[in-house]
């Protein structure tokens, strides 16, 4: 799915609030939502140890800091404050809150750090892409299987399937430790393969993410030659 080329379908919903917000400096908006990233990202770290309650609200987190980001440039538009230098703080802040909030998953007691740092590198790489293309005067580039607004969504969603999944999955037996243990909230792969929700999306950004990136290269790639 790609969310961000779908911008113009929930106009209805991103309008009316940058209306309300208009009072607001929009590099004000960036700065909230870089905070709620962090936010988000000292949740998602903590998690583990509290997961009833701290999975929710690292959700909540997640879904606002993506929704202040989606509507400060709208803000700025409106408001005629739009410039480059709102657009380059926008950007910079946007890959710090990804970096923020992929890696505290990638270091947290959910996942793999070697498939939190394949997510991480595939998150960067299709970003890269997309403002490369706006660089050298292509326009910015929103093609291929992952945006951003795509990475929030399932990062929500991620928080939220990681609750299911404390809630309704057996415990496995630790393997390979003396003394036995129960793991809780990770799905089954074989007998020996055992992934929690967020790992599952940490592969989707990891695979899809490069993915991404070759799409938006080659792209890329082609425009120049027109």
């Amino acid at each position: 799915m790609v969310l961000d080329s779908k911008r113009d379908s929930v106009e209805f919903i991103i309008t009316p609030v940058a209306k309300a917000m208009s009072r607001f400096d929009p590099n004000t908006i960036s700065w909230a939502s870089f905070v709620m990233a962090w936010v988000a990202g000292i949740l998602l770290f903590f998690s583990p140890y509290s997961w009833e309650l701290l999975l929710p609200l690292s959700a909540v987190a997640v879904l606002v800091s993506g929704f202040l980001d989606a509507i400060d440039g709208k803000v700025a538009r409106l408001t005629g404050k739009a410039s480059k230098q709102g657009d380059v703080l926008d950007h910079i802040l946007d890959r710090y809150s990804d970096v923020v909030m992929i890696g505290a998953v990638a270091v947290s007691a959910w996942c793999n750090p070697y498939i939190g740092i394949m997510a991480i590198i595939g998150v960067l790489l299709t970003s890269y892409m997309g403002t490369q293309s706006q660089a050298i005067g292509a326009g910015r580039l929103y093609a291929g299987l992952l945006g951003r607004a795509d990475r929030v969504v399932l990062l929500t969603a991620a928080a939220l399937l990681q609750l299911v999944f404390m809630l309704t999955l057996p415990g496995t037996l630790g393997a390979g430790d003396p003394t036995p243990y129960y793991q809780y909230g990770f799905l089954e792969i074989t007998g020996s393969i055992s992934l929690s929700a967020f790992e599952l999306v940490m592969l989707w950004f990891a695979v899809v993410g490069n993915i991404t990136a070759v799409q938006r290269a080659v792209t890329i790639w082609n425009r120049l030659k027109e």
